[in-house]
């Protein structure tokens, strides 16, 4: 089912399956985010949880029990509950079930999403509710993909992304089967923008951690029109495009968390998560994206 909230600035349609974003309109039609071509990339704006990038042996292990795991986790493909929707925000909840238990990840809990209209800004908020009686570790992320170019006139090279301040962001590698290798580099020293081309993700992703910006932009460079998501909450930014050419859409990924490493063990206790809460604890987390265009 799908449910649309609006303001005078934007129209957000959210989809129950998977409580995701799948169109974000500006007040004259145009579509600003990824329209999930399956020949290209089949999302709009997952959320990543309760791991983000893959698992080591693409498994997890708890209490002796084996769970397959999928990349990215798995509540972007299951049916959510719309709660409440007010015309400017609207509220989704997820509860695990018996099924959930047994076969995708052994822990009771409430995941709600809440996405909220204020000026030309796209806030989405998730609230993780521990509902069990042992300690719950999780990762989380957010993947939300913006359409390129912003019009017919403009082309790949007329943008680009835009720290707060300059940054020589450490990028952490990651291995071709999705696990981090343990290896580091800079791809850019004392940048304030990263020039998009159609050849800047020819090698997948890029992770980018020790940020201190508070933001980052897809900029128009000769209009100033923009979208900023607000990375402040996050150690690690994703940026990714799929190998099109030209470029399609760009990704910028806020997490909490990372991918396994390639010498970690499945078992879950020992994964790198973003939270652990115990009984009756909640974690909270938004993704703020303002539209200035």
């Amino acid at each position: 089912m799908k449910t649309t909230i609006q303001n005078e600035f934007l129209t957000v349609t959210v989809d129950t399956h998977g409580a995701e974003a799948i169109s974000v309109k500006n007040q004259l039609g145009e579509e600003l985010i990824w329209q999930a071509d399956p020949s290209i990339w089949d999302r709009h704006s997952p959320v990543l949880f309760p791991w983000t990038g893959r698992l080591a042996n693409g498994e997890l292990v708890h209490e002796g029990k084996h769970y397959k795991g999928k990349q990215h986790g798995f509540i972007r493909d299951l049916e959510h509950t719309l709660v409440e929707n007010t015309g400017t925000s609207a509220q989704f909840v997820f509860r695990s079930n018996q099924e959930t238990k047994d076969t995708l990840f052994p822990f009771d809990f409430e995941f709600i999403s809440v996405f909220t209209l204020d000026g030309h800004t796209l806030h989405h908020e998730i609230r993780v509710k521990n509902c069990g009686s042992e300690k719950m570790r999780f990762g989380i992320g957010f993947h939300p993909g913006f359409n390129l170019p912003f019009d017919e006139k403009h082309k790949t090279e007329d943008y680009e992304l835009r720290f707060e301040c300059e940054e020589s962001p450490v990028i952490l590698d990651c291995l071709p089967h999705g696990l981090l290798s343990g290896k580091s580099f800079y791809q850019w020293k004392n940048a304030q923008s990263i020039q998009l081309t159609d050849t800047l993700f020819d090698n997948d992703s890029f992770c980018l951690a020790g940020l201190r910006s508070k933001s980052i932009s897809l900029c128009e460079k000769d209009s100033g029109r923009s979208i900023t998501c607000d990375i402040s909450e996050y150690p690690y930014t994703l940026l990714w495009s799929a190998r099109t050419k030209p470029m399609r859409f760009v990704c910028i990924e806020p997490w909490q968390s990372l991918p396994a490493a390639e010498t970690d063990t499945s078992e879950w206790n020992e994964h790198a998560a973003a939270a652990c809460i115990g009984p009756d604890e909640c974690y909270s987390v938004a993704l703020n994206t303002t539209f200035n265009r």
